[in-house]
């Protein structure tokens, strides 16, 4: 019996030590344990979601802008459209950086609008780069530019793949930043925004228009059922794709609401921001200057 009760203390030490010795194994493990982040509503490693958005793009690349026309009723072109009128470069000096412009919808509205403001100084000296993750994306844009025939006389235009995380860019170096609807598709938005803010000179000035939230409860039933049981069909029938377009209306419910992007703008170190719903707040432009 006297025996049994000098190994109680025996017992108990080699208990505290299995459990001290399997916390510590799992808190030495945690660090090298990925990140995990949303790719619609599937959760994955961040790792793979770059891969994962990649390749939808590769895939949509084609029939990206026919697709935006159907979506949206062609909608999305007055949207992009009140982006240019927002943003109103003046006659000279601006360098523009369009991320993930892929096809170039943003870009070559910036050009026409350039080419029609008068020409004051007879030197206008403006330029915008296309940049995008996805060399497929910029390859329709650069083609449908060869096909429209710009007039180059106030701006001139480059087309770099690159990553909005990790810009390839100097700091202040770009007069104004725009990404329309691709905030939402990258792994870390406040890197996207840091690094925003880091290539604008003093100054400068951070457009982003993106799908957002409906705060109408009727209206946002009804944008709902459009977009779960429209858009993925419509991408079948008309790019033969279904899982792009639906992971396109998943990823617009797991972006953050048009407060809370406002505040990560902000956190970015933007100034003076501020956001303009758009259709009752479809999309929303969010705005700030780099001061």
């Amino acid at each position: 019996m006297f025996g049994s009760l000098r190994t109680i203390p025996k017992l108990l030490y080699t208990v505290r030590f299995r459990v001290h010795a399997a916390a510590f194994s799992n808190e030495s493990s945690s660090p090298n344990q990925e990140a995990e982040t949303h790719f619609g509503f599937e959760t994955v490693k961040e790792s793979e979601k770059w891969r994962k958005v990649h390749k939808v793009f590769e895939e949509v690349a084609l029939s990206y802008d026919l697709m935006n026309d159907a979506m949206s009723l062609g909608i999305h072109r007055i949207w992009k459209d009140i982006l240019i009128e927002r943003l109103a470069p003046i006659e000279g000096g601006n360098k523009l950086l369009d991320m993930a412009g892929g096809t170039g919808d943003i870009a070559f509205r910036y050009i026409k609008y350039l080419n029609n403001l008068p020409n004051v100084t007879g030197q206008a000296n403006n330029h915008v780069t296309v940049s995008d993750i996805n060399q497929n994306m910029l390859d329709v844009g650069k083609e449908r530019f060869k096909n429209m025939n710009f007039v180059q006389n106030q701006c001139t235009i480059d087309w770099i793949c690159a990553d909005a995380e990790n810009l390839p860019f100097d700091d202040n170096s770009y007069t104004a930043y725009t990404i329309a609807f691709g905030i939402r598709n990258v792994t870390h938005i406040d890197k996207v925004l840091s690094e925003a803010h880091r290539i604008l000179r003093p100054g400068g000035r951070f457009l982003c228009l993106e799908f957002s939230h409906i705060s109408n409860d009727y209206l946002r039933w009804l944008y709902d059922q459009y977009s779960f049981q429209v858009i993925p069909p419509m991408g079948q029938i008309l790019a033969s794709q279904w899982q792009p377009y639906q992971y396109l209306v998943e990823s617009i419910r797991k972006f953050p609401k048009q407060e809370e992007f406002k505040t990560l703008i902000r956190e970015a170190g933007f100034k003076c921001v501020e956001y303009e719903n758009l259709t009752a707040g479809v999309c929303a432009i969010h705005s700030g200057f780099k001061l």
